[in-house]
């Protein structure tokens, strides 16, 4: 038997995203007025302001995926996306992989807005693709486990104690949490759910 899985590498998604992130971040620079920080009337306009989300302004759930706050935020998220996007497209087919980053990203998202004022404070505004790359690194390293029949128990402390690296001063941990949980719920799923396809091969001998 030979297990062949639909992937979406022809459909190129991880550098979509990472051409749409950067020419987003183009575009803030141009309001910014600066390529290097993103202005905070940007980021309030177009991140998350749990305030204004609260208030109605549901769309900066996803229109703050693609917010970054300087040009090494989307330098780092980029590069981690490159990793872990490349190993999904080997992994997933094209909805399940956009599903997997998306899902992810809005989980992390929406952990923020009902748990942030606990942890941070009234006035939380965040952004960042960081939600939906720890969803997709999530989801390749369960997935990964889960098909092999092992057990996935060494892929979540792997995905923890990536998850403590990450920690610093203004990072918001809550999205790479709501993220990654995401992500590996989905992997699993993905990995019981999709079904491989037998391959044989015949040979005729004549006698």
């Amino acid at each position: 038997m030979i297990y062949a899985p639909k992937n979406c590498r022809e459909y190129k998604p991880t550098f979509i995203l990472i051409a749409l992130n950067i020419a987003v971040y183009a575009y803030t620079s141009f309001l910014s007025g600066n390529v290097i920080y993103t202005s905070d009337s940007v980021i309030a306009t177009y991140g998350q302001v749990n305030e204004l989300v609260f208030r109605g302004y549901l769309w900066q759930l996803f229109t703050s995926l693609f917010i970054h706050v300087n040009i090494l935020h989307i330098g780092g998220n980029m590069l981690v996306l490159f990793v872990f996007g490349l190993r999904a497209e080997d992994l997933f087919s094209l909805p399940q992989y956009m599903a997997a980053y998306f899902i992810s990203g809005l989980a992390g998202n929406i952990l923020t807005l009902f748990l942030g004022a606990i942890f941070f404070g009234q006035g939380l505004v965040s952004a960042g693709a960081s939600g939906a790359i720890f969803g997709m690194l999530g989801a390749d390293m369960v997935y990964l486990r889960k098909r092999v029949n092992q057990s996935i128990i060494g892929a979540l402390l792997f995905a923890f104690v990536i998850l403590l690296i990450t920690l610093g001063p203004d990072v918001n941990w809550l999205a790479h949490l709501g993220g990654l949980g995401a992500g590996i719920l989905i992997g699993y799923v993905l990995a019981i759910t999709n079904r491989p396809r037998s391959a044989y091969q015949h040979t005729i001998t004549y006698r």
